[in-house]
């Protein structure tokens, strides 16, 4: 499926949500399986949000060697792990179980007011991780991904082909800040999937078609990767 500017991606269905979900963690199980065929370790980059919890829930089992696997949030809201607003929360309870309770967890989140005085300790624990072997992407109606928002305070610097690993990110109608990894991270990895919902998405993705990644940030990692859609 071709965008303009050069973006190109393949767009695969599903009969439900229930069938992506089992379909997807297989495929990311045997993309890391590939990986540390050939490496030491791997690193998966996830969302947060409960959208991703049956994929997670599928590939927590995935029969791998979980120890050599670097697991990281692609982006995280500036709060303490008790917080019910917490991604690594739903992380913990609902990927890093069973056999992936073996990975290890890379944090984008260290006891501090803000996020930039603990940036670059967070930043130089990823930095050996990477290139990351696979990325799951969602996408919001406003054509965001990770902490990616139209609108946000340094948003052209995370796009960037120079951008650092993490950044802090604050947007409009966001009641913390947040961190996020860059884009030329995100868009870096080996393994790229964006998992989207509904007709609505389905739409606004179509309608993103040759939009700058400034007004549709979702652009800036859709290049050879794939987008898994059910209703």
């Amino acid at each position: 499926m071709e965008g303009d500017q050069g973006v190109s991606y393949e767009f695969k269905t599903y009969p439900d949500r229930e069938m992506l979900a089992m379909d997807l963690a297989n495929q990311i199980a045997g993309e890391l399986r590939a990986a540390l065929s050939h490496q030491d370790r791997a690193a998966l980059a996830v969302p947060g949000g409960t959208s991703p919890g049956p994929v997670f829930d599928a590939l927590c089992a995935a029969d791998l060697d979980w120890d050599r696997v670097d697991v990281l949030l692609t982006d995280e809201r500036w709060v303490p792990e008790s917080s019910e607003r917490s991604n690594t929360r739903l992380l913990r309870e609902r990927l890093l179980v069973e056999r992936a309770a073996a990975a290890r967890y890379l944090p984008l989140y260290a006891e501090a007011a803000e996020p930039e005085e603990r940036l670059a300790e967070l930043a130089d624990a990823i930095a050996p991780a990477l290139p990351l072997a696979v990325v799951m992407l969602g996408m919001g109606a406003d054509l965001h991904t990770a902490s990616l928002f139209p609108g946000a305070d340094k948003l052209d610097e995370a796009l960037h082909d120079e951008a650092p690993i993490l950044l802090p990110m604050r947007a409009p109608g966001a009641p913390e800040p947040r961190i996020t990894l860059s884009a030329p991270v995100l868009d870096g990895a080996l393994k790229k999937h964006v998992v989207i919902y509904g007709h609505e998405k389905r739409d606004v993705l179509e309608k993103a078609k040759g939009l700058a990644p400034t007004e549709a940030p979702i652009n800036a990692v859709l290049d050879e990767a794939v987008v898994h859609w059910a209703e």
